[in-house]
């Protein structure tokens, strides 16, 4: 991260700072990475038509907490995606290692250390600042009297340590949704691994917040509302691997 931009930006020039330094570690593109045009604009219309389908049923039929516990909703997801991935990816990870062909799983698995490293970025920079910025604190309390080093240490904190944290934040934040989307780099294990990983992440997203945001109308409408999004994202997903591999070659036991 370049000291410029935390000394002497502002709040957007920090967060889009930040959003460039997310996409170069999350979205970059590698030579495992597949990317399509026409499986990404699958991909933004499903997510379009789900919104629009979630805003006609609640407009419809309302929901408890009402539209502020639907983005409430929708912005905790962004950040529970990526430790539901970092907590369930190994067990899928490891069970599609397990189902490749005996010869390709040394490779498979010599090539996990792609997204370890974005797991790594994805954690170790938040922790990092934040126990920075504690560190100063924790330091200005132990040396409490020494008025000369506990002014060093504020202006440390106001000059630095703020900006850091704006930058942390946002880094955070636009990290999330592209190492949701990108499923953490694994695309350069096996070209497959993401469309798996979402299928899987989404019905874990959907079970552990059963129940939440749902409309009030009819059972009919409410087990469409909860069922609608994982089996649309999981048809993507199949749809996509259908794609990869009568265009691409790109084979699970390939």
């Amino acid at each position: 991260m370049a000291l410029r931009h935390l000394l002497t930006g502002n709040g957007l020039s920090l967060a889009r700072h930040a959003r460039r330094h997310a996409n170069g570690i999350f979205a970059a593109p590698s030579p495992g990475r597949v990317v399509d045009p026409v499986i990404g604009r699958v991909q933004k219309a499903r997510a379009v038509v789900g919104a629009l389908t979630t805003f006609l049923l609640i407009s419809v039929y309302g929901v408890d907490g009402g539209w502020s516990a639907v983005f409430e909703d929708g912005f905790t997801k962004v950040f529970l995606a990526p430790l539901v991935l970092i907590l369930v990816g190994p067990l899928v990870i490891a069970g599609f290692i397990w189902y490749a062909p005996p010869q390709h799983r040394p490779a498979l698995r010599s090539r996990l250390r792609y997204p370890l490293k974005a797991i790594g970025w994805y954690l170790g920079i938040p922790i990092g600042a934040v126990g920075a910025v504690l560190l100063l604190l924790g330091l200005s309390k132990v040396l409490e009297g020494i008025f000369v080093i506990q002014a060093v240490i504020f202006l440390a904190v106001l000059i630095a340590g703020i900006p850091l944290l704006i930058w942390t934040a946002s880094f955070l934040f636009f990290a999330s949704g592209a190492a949701a989307r990108y499923a953490f780099n694994t695309a350069d294990v096996h070209a497959a691994l993401p469309a798996v990983l979402t299928a899987v992440l989404v019905w874990v997203l959907n079970v552990a917040q059963l129940g939440d945001g749902l409309p009030k109308g009819p059972v009919i409408v409410q087990i469409a509302a909860f069922l609608g999004g994982p089996l649309s994202v999981t048809a993507v997903s199949y749809w996509e691997l259908h794609v990869l591999r009568t265009r691409y070659g790109v084979r699970v036991r390939g």
